[in-house]
């Protein structure tokens, strides 16, 4: 990032700020604090891990922060997540940790478990989350495939969240296993989000799922707008998913 990017001064995240105030968040000093500190990381690890793009400090306060804060929104709006009640979320390729970690500093009554499959970036989440205390967040390294053959994990979780990891009939079968029954998906999308949605049919009725209405993504007004594609399970898990790693994105259900 910039070398305007702060270190770990909460007076520093004016864009954060900005942002969960529009999302109705109010913010702890404790978890600015934590937000400051976890910008300082991005901005000293992304070289070495390559965790984004992203290397404008206003700009990844925008984007990394406050979508992942207006997906915890969206999400307690629906009534699939309250405040302070706690909820067992998976979050699928996080990453350099989006949007798990912001949702986890803003509301500590969640737990969040990070499957990540690149050895790089979970060394910088678990270093992430040991800096900042965060007890509740685990780290787990692997493929989401393997993740849905895990006993700790599968049919485990209340909700999981995926942000830019694959399309929809690819996403439904790594993340259906990893719900408890009733447990929901919870997916951003952009312009192609109904068109991925209607491609995922097969794959949704396969994991035994249903597909929900859409949530609007609440984001400011001067970016694309997302949608929350959101897939709940229903019914039964088949003992035959999720497939063995590589074969969901090579063969997606049709």
């Amino acid at each position: 990032m910039t070398a305007s990017t702060p270190s770990s001064d909460p007076d520093a995240l004016p864009v954060l700020r900005d942002e969960a105030e529009r999302l109705g968040f109010a913010l702890s000093e404790e978890a600015t604090a934590r937000f400051a500190r976890y910008l300082a990381l991005l901005e000293e690890w992304n070289g070495r891990a390559g965790l984004t793009n992203i290397t404008d400090a206003a700009e990844a306060q925008r984007r990394h922060f406050g979508e992942s804060l207006a997906l915890l929104a969206a999400l307690r709006t629906a009534g699939l997540l309250r405040p302070g009640e706690a909820a067992r979320i998976a979050d699928l390729g996080p990453g350099g940790g989006f949007p798990g970690l912001p949702m986890a500093i803003a509301d500590p009554a969640l737990t969040f478990v990070l499957i990540e499959a690149q050895e790089r970036r979970c060394v910088f989440l678990r270093t992430v989350v040991d800096d900042l205390g965060l007890s509740g967040v685990t780290v787990v390294h692997a493929r989401a495939e393997e993740a849905g053959r895990m006993p700790s994990l599968r049919e485990g979780c209340d909700l999981v969240v995926a942000r830019a990891l694959a399309a929809m009939p690819i996403l439904v079968e790594y993340a259906l296993p990893l719900l408890r029954e009733g447990g929901t998906l919870a997916a951003p999308k952009g312009s192609r989000g109904d068109e991925e949605l209607a491609e995922a049919t097969a794959a949704i009725t396969a994991l035994g799922g249903e597909a929900l209405p859409p949530l609007a993504l609440p984001l400011p007004d001067d970016v694309p707008p997302q949608r929350v594609y959101l897939v709940r399970r229903n019914g039964p898990l088949d003992d035959r998913y999720p497939r063995r790693p590589g074969i969901p994105a090579k063969r997606p259900l049709a």
